[in-house]
């Protein structure tokens, strides 16, 4: 890459790209490879970092990467907070406000849908350059690659000055010896995500021109304008914490017929989603299992290679959309009674449950 040519904002030093994700869709060493990339291949200075918690799987994910010219040193070290590229790695995340904040006029966004993005500019309240979309998920599944190379090949497509066989030199670096017989899928990924990431206008299909969103409707909180009492409304709790986003597409199905309620799959369970309730099984009353919650129900499959009988099967995610975090339609659900209807109750979760109640001062 000559000098100059790296597309900055006035008065902006680095090109920064911000990543939004769930732990498990491997934005970590998606941003690792987006760093080298720029080292190796495009002749840039880069710095990239992670920011998560002790244990990854199903928990926010972020990882922050900047470039310059060559000539020139990167010397802020924080995350990144006015992005020029922002990915968000699963569409369920735009249920959060604060995944856009510091997008605007300068930024281009590029977010993995599972279905139509018809819906998209209502629910995405913020003004970009250009918002662009993938299914990733579908195409890592069909290509069985994972779903962070085959959004680095879009983000390629997105940033504009990258070429395909840049992303495919840096995923052979960094996967190839390490995952040899995966690196066929991995690069057709990473090659479908690059020819198949479409530009959206506010219609929902492919744009040729840029299209403007409406103005952000709420303000940052600062002195003015934070809630009462310094209260944070987001507060972290097994119980509100959303973990379908973590599925890579397959979920468990529970065939009741089968079930012989031997708790093998609550014990397997590392998010505790079986509910087992007073009831009746063979004529004695006993606690009997009343299903799975999907609303924490991150995909490990576990409880399927637990299950002795078959009770338990492994599902596409695609083909059980009343099970999904989203409707048929794609609109956005903002509340945890619509996973009630997926079956077992959200806020019944074996302990969660109790740890929701010891938390607000309840009776156990």
């Amino acid at each position: 890459m000559e000098r100059g040519s790296l597309p900055l904002q006035q008065g902006k030093k680095y090109y920064e790209i911000r990543l939004e994700s769930i732990g498990g869709l491997g934005a970590n060493l998606c941003g690792k490879m987006l760093g080298e990339l720029a080292v190796n291949h495009l002749g840039l200075n880069s710095t990239s970092f992670s920011s998560y918690g002790s244990e990854k799987t199903g928990t926010p994910v972020k990882a922050y990467i900047r470039y310059c010219e060559s000539g020139q040193e990167i010397r802020v070290h924080s995350p990144i907070v006015t992005p020029d590229l922002l990915v968000v790695f699963h569409e369920a995340l735009l249920q959060d406000p604060g995944v856009w904040e510091g997008c605007g006029k300068h930024s281009r966004a590029l977010v993995a849908i599972s279905g139509s993005a018809k819906n998209l500019y209502t629910d995405v309240c913020c003004n970009l350059a250009e918002l662009w979309v993938v299914n990733a998920q579908q195409i890592a599944m069909e290509c069985h690659s994972r779903i962070n190379v085959v959004m680095l090949g879009a983000m390629a497509k997105v940033m504009g000055f990258v070429s395909l066989s840049d992303v495919e030199c840096i995923c052979e670096a960094a996967l190839g010896k390490k995952y040899p017989d995966a690196l066929a899928g991995n690069l057709e990924g990473i090659r479908r995500g690059y020819e198949q990431v479409n530009r959206l206008n506010r219609d929902g299909v492919a744009s040729g021109e840029p299209d403007e969103f409406s103005q952000r409707e709420e303000e940052a909180w600062g002195y003015e304008t934070a809630p009462i009492g310094g209260i944070n409304p987001c507060f972290g709790s097994t119980v509100l914490s959303d973990l379908s986003p973590s599925r890579q597409g397959y979920l468990p199905i529970f065939i009741k017929e089968r079930c012989i309620n031997c708790g093998l799959c609550d014990s397997t369970c590392p998010d505790m989603v079986f509910q087992f309730m007073e009831g009746e099984y063979k004529g004695r009353k006993m606690m009997v299992n009343n299903g799975l919650d999907y609303y924490h129900c991150k995909g490990c499959l576990r409880c399927v290679d637990s299950c002795p009988v078959n009770a338990l099967v492994q599902g596409l995610e695609a083909d059980h959309p009343e099970k999904s975090h989203f409707m048929p339609n794609q609109e956005l659900i903002r509340t945890p009674d619509y996973y009630r209807k997926a079956g077992a109750d959200g806020y019944i979760t074996s302990e969660s449950f109790l740890t929701e109640k010891r938390m607000g001062g309840g009776e156990v």
